[in-house]
C-alpha cells in the first residue's frame, strides 16, 4: 500500500522482500542520472520495507511540455546501458515490473533478450490462466520464435537506457506542465519499446512527444510498422493479469510481427 507524508509519498508493504524497493530506487536514480534526461521522482530513502520519494503536485499536460518530455527522453535512452537486458548500474538483485518478477540477464541479442525474458514467461503465465490458448497461443510462439532468430535485429542499434514500464500513468505531469518519471522497470532495451508503450496506453499529446523525440534522436525508417513488436511484453503482461481481452490483443500484435 501507499502513504502520504507532507512533502514526500511513501510506499510500503511488497511481497517480494528486500530487492523489491531497492529496486525502483536504483533505477530511478539510474534513469536520473542521464544526461538532458527528463525529470525523474527524487528517492529520499528506502530499506527493506518501504521506499520514499518527493511529492510531485497534481498537473496537466501541455503541448509544449509534452515536446520537451520527448526531446528529453530520447536524451534518457542515449545514455545507454550495459547490454540487452542489462539492468540498472550496480543493481544485482531481482527485478519487477509492477509487482511481478521479471529477468535482466544482459544478452548479446536484443530479439533473443526480448521474447526469451520478456515476452514468453508472461506468455506462460495467460496460459496457466487459461486466457491464451489454441491458435491465438500458436501465432504468439511463431512471433516469439521470429523475434528470438534475431532476424529483426538491427546491428546499428545499441541498447537504451529504458524506462521499461512507460505507460501514460508513470508520467506525472506538474503545474508547469513538466514532465515527471515513476515506478520504472528499468534495464537495457530497445528505444521503440518505451515509445510503444506510451502509444498504448493513450500518452497526452502523444504527436508532440514523437515530434520532440525524433528531434532529438531521429527514428529509424519503419518505427511506426514496429509499434506491434515491440507493444509485445506490456500485452503479455497485461494478458497475465488482466483478462483475455489482452490476450486477444497480443496475438492481432504477434500477427502484425510476422507481417514484418
Amino acid at each position: 500500500m501507499s502513504g502520504g507524508r507532507a512533502e514526500a509519498w511513501v510506499k510500503r508493504g511488497s511481497d517480494h522482500g528486500p530487492d523489491f524497493f531497492r529496486y525502483e530506487a536504483a533505477g530511478l536514480r539510474w534513469l536520473a542520472a542521464a544526461p538532458g534526461g527528463p525529470r525523474v521522482v527524487e528517492v529520499r530513502g528506502v530499506d527493506d520495507d518501504e521506499i520514499v520519494l518527493e511529492r510531485i503536485p497534481d498537473g496537466r499536460a501541455s503541448s509544449d511540455g509534452a515536446l520537451r518530455f520527448g526531446r528529453s527522453l530520447g536524451a534518457m535512452h542515449d545514455a545507454g546501458a550495459a547490454g540487452w537486458g542489462a539492468p540498472a548500474a550496480d543493481w544485482a538483485g531481482r527485478c519487477f515490473i509492477g509487482n511481478r518478477p521479471q529477468e535482466c540477464v544482459p544478452t548479446d541479442s536484443w530479439g533473443v533478450f526480448y521474447a526469451e525474458q520478456r515476452v514468453r514467461p508472461f506468455v506462460r503465465i495467460a496460459v496457466d490462466l487459461g486466457v491464451l490458448g489454441g491458435a491465438d497461443l500458436a501465432v504468439v510462439e511463431r512471433a516469439c520464435d521470429r523475434v528470438a532468430s534475431g532476424e529483426l535485429d538491427d546491428p546499428a542499434d545499441r541498447p537504451a537506457r529504458l524506462h521499461g514500464d512507460l505507460w501514460t500513468g508513470n508520467v506525472l505531469w506538474t503545474p508547469d506542465g513538466e514532465a515527471v518519471l515513476i515506478d520504472p522497470a528499468a534495464h537495457g532495451g530497445h528505444r521503440e519499446t518505451d515509445l510503444a508503450m506510451l502509444a498504448l496506453f493513450g500518452a497526452p499529446h502523444l504527436d508532440r512527444i514523437l515530434h520532440g523525440y525524433d528531434e532529438a534522436h531521429p527514428l529509424t525508417e519503419g518505427w511506426r510498422d514496429r509499434v506491434p513488436l515491440h507493444q509485445l511484453h506490456p500485452l503479455a503482461t497485461h494478458s497475465a493479469g488482466h483478462g483475455a481481452g489482452y490476450a486477444v490483443a497480443l496475438a492481432d500484435a504477434a500477427r502484425e510481427v510476422l507481417r514484418l
